[in-house]
């Protein structure tokens, strides 16, 4: 059962603040500890706030042993009304940068109101003296925060990070996405293909387009997510991953399939034939920005592949 603030004792309000103090000081070691291998200069700046933290709480540590001994009541944050519920951030991995930033804001600001509240509750000079102290500390904290970033990011550090930050973005977004696209511009070509010279009809071919290409994301998204967990290799959520994977899997199906909405068969071939070009196009560019691919070699690489494919489809549909 959750206390209300205003019932807390003296006792229980500086017990409180010391959990507070050791908790958010745990999480800024873990987010040292989550960004030291990509973020090493961000990493250095949660680190000194978690020392920080270890100060406010060895002095509020002191104080409690002068008025009330040696045993601290136990009493959590979560065991009073008022506080906001905290997600646990810092056991996601990979851990967003950008994510543990904002994060330590919305603590300091959190600490502030807590000490603010926690001095109109308190009648003993030293305790108030000690709280209304830490309450400014806290306060400044986000001019500190911005000290500590000039200290700790400099350009060469940020360059780095910015690095760290892309080749994160690569694995977790770029190549998934990539993987689902080619995927889906090229393995479709052929049931596509096919049913179309089969057929004649547009219709038919584009029913066979929306289940070819549906399909394909389907599985690509298990496929994917199922790879890794990406606790290992870095590559972010599997959830994430597999989203991303399938829906690029799909769109990259879609994209030569809603051309077979023509009735005209010929229009609707030739249009198709255009949407694939466009796409083995934008699949060369992409591993060319992105893979550090030459876009000849890309180029050549993807438009091989995806014509001998169309070739398959045209082959069967025609036999």
């Amino acid at each position: 059962m959750q206390k209300k603030f205003k019932d807390l004792t003296e006792k229980e309000i500086l017990a409180l603040a010391i959990q507070n103090e050791e908790e958010d000081g745990r999480i800024f070691g873990e987010f040292a500890d989550a960004l030291r291998e990509t973020y090493p200069a961000t990493a250095d700046m949660f680190e000194e706030m978690r020392k920080e933290e270890a100060d406010h709480r060895d002095r509020l540590f002191e104080q409690f042993r002068q008025r009330f001994g040696e045993h601290i009541p136990l009493i959590r944050r979560e065991n009073v009304k008022g506080f906001l519920q905290r997600k646990p951030l810092w056991l996601v991995r990979p851990l967003g940068v950008n994510a543990a930033r904002k994060h330590a804001r919305m603590m300091e600001m959190e600490a502030v109101r807590f000490y603010q509240r926690a001095v109109d509750r308190v009648s003993h000079v030293g305790t108030r003296e000690l709280l209304n102290k830490l309450a400014d500390e806290e306060r400044k904290h986000s001019e500190t925060a911005g000290t500590l970033e000039e200290k700790h990011l400099t350009e060469h550090a940020q360059a780095k990070e910015a690095e760290s930050h892309k080749r994160l973005f690569m694995l977790q977004v770029i190549q998934p996405g990539l993987a689902g696209l080619m995927d889906g511009s090229v393995s479709t070509l052929a049931p596509l293909f096919a049913a179309a010279y089969a057929s004649h009809r547009t219709w038919e071919a584009f029913l066979v387009g929306i289940a070819a290409s549906v399909g394909a994301g389907i599985s690509m998204a298990f496929a994917e997510g199922l790879s890794d967990d990406g606790s290992l290799t870095g590559r972010g959520s599997p959830w994430i991953r597999g989203i991303v994977t399938g829906a690029m899997t799909t769109a990259g199906g879609l994209g030569h399939t809603f051309p077979f909405l023509i009735k005209e068969f010929r229009i609707a071939m030739t249009v198709a034939i255009l949407v694939v070009a466009v796409e083995l196009g934008v699949i060369s560019w992409v591993r060319h920005k992105y893979m550090d691919t030459p876009f000849l070699q890309a180029a050549f690489q993807v438009v091989v592949g995806g014509v001998l494919v169309f070739l398959t489809g045209i082959f069967i549909g025609s036999s």
